[in-house]
C-alpha cells in the first residue's frame, strides 16, 4: 500500500523511454507553457538537434510523434508550425426531453443565423448515393425492418467553425427523394426536411455510440489522416406508432467533438 505512481514526466523520463520520445515530451511541455504558442514555427532540425545534443532523426522522431497527437503541422518544404488548440463542440442529448427527433445537431446548428455563427457553418448535403448490397446499406436495411432496395440514402457534413467536424449518412424507407433536397451542397437540417419529405413526425427509437477509425471516404471529407478516431453516434427514429423511419450514422472527429448527457432540469 502506499506505493508511489511516476508522474507523467517521471514516467517519460525513465531509462527505457526513447530518447526521441523523451524529446517530444519537451517540445509539448513548451507548447503547454506557451514558450511555442498557436501558429508558431518551431526552431528547425539542426537547431533542435544542438539544443538538446541529440541527432537529427531523433528530432525528425520526436516532431513525427508530436504530429501523430495533433500537436504540430509539418509543412513540407516551409516548417513545422503549433496547431490552434482543437474547437470542442458540445452536442445536447437530454434522455427525458429530448423525446422529438430535431436533428441530433440542431442545439449546434439551429435554423437562422445566431450571433458567433461561423459562415459556411451548418450541415450540407454530399451526395445521394444508390443504396446497393454494401455492408452498411444492409446494417440499415436490418434496422428499418426493410430490404435494401427499398431504402434511399443521402450523406451530408457538418460544419462548424470553417471546418467539417462529421460525415452523416441517413436512410429512409421512402422514394425517390426529392431532387432539392438531396441537391449537393445544399444546406439545411437534414432530419426534419427528411421528415417533411415524408409527412411524418420523427420521434428517438434508440441510439448508440462507439468509436472507428476513419476511412479513406471519412478521412478525405473530414480532412483527417486515415484512421483517425471518430466518434459513431447511429441509431433509428421512428413514428410516433413506434415504425421504424429513419436510420442514421454520423462519424465525428473525436478531438473536436463531445456529447453531453443532462441528467436534471437546467
Amino acid at each position: 500500500m502506499g506505493t508511489n505512481q511516476p508522474s507523467s514526466n517521471e514516467a517519460a523520463d525513465q531509462p527505457n523511454t526513447p530518447v526521441y520520445r523523451r524529446l517530444a515530451r519537451r517540445l509539448q511541455e513548451r507548447v503547454d507553457a506557451g514558450a511555442y504558442p498557436a501558429g508558431a514555427r518551431l526552431p528547425s532540425e539542426p537547431e533542435l538537434a544542438a539544443e538538446f545534443g541529440v541527432n537529427r532523426l531523433t528530432v525528425r522522431q520526436a516532431v513525427a510523434e508530436l504530429e501523430r497527437a495533433a500537436v504540430v503541422e509539418i509543412r513540407r518544404g516551409v516548417g513545422t508550425f503549433v496547431r490552434p488548440p482543437a474547437v470542442r463542440v458540445s452536442i445536447t442529448v437530454d434522455p427525458r426531453s429530448q423525446r422529438f427527433d430535431l436533428g441530433s445537431v440542431h442545439a449546434a446548428l439551429p435554423d437562422g443565423d445566431r450571433e458567433g455563427r461561423a459562415p459556411g457553418d451548418g450541415e450540407f448535403v454530399v451526395a445521394a448515393p444508390a443504396v446497393t448490397g454494401s455492408a452498411e446499406d444492409a446494417e440499415a436495411a436490418r434496422r428499418l425492418g426493410r430490404t435494401a432496395r427499398e431504402l434511399s440514402r443521402v450523406d451530408s457534413v457538418i460544419r462548424l467553425g470553417g471546418r467539417a467536424r462529421a460525415a452523416c449518412s441517413y436512410w429512409v424507407p421512402f422514394g425517390p427523394l426529392p431532387a432539392e433536397l438531396v441537391r449537393p451542397g445544399r444546406p439545411g437540417n437534414l432530419v426534419p426536411a427528411l421528415a417533411r419529405a415524408a409527412g411524418v413526425e420523427l420521434e428517438y427509437d434508440w441510439r448508440a455510440f462507439g468509436a472507428v477509425g476513419a476511412d479513406l471516404a471519412d478521412a478525405e471529407l473530414l480532412g483527417v489522416p486515415p484512421g483517425t478516431a471518430l466518434l459513431v453516434r447511429e441509431g433509428v427514429s421512428c413514428t410516433p406508432d413506434g415504425t421504424p423511419a429513419l436510420y442514421v450514422r454520423r462519424r465525428i472527429d473525436g478531438s473536436s467533438a463531445r456529447f453531453v448527457l443532462h441528467f436534471r432540469d437546467r
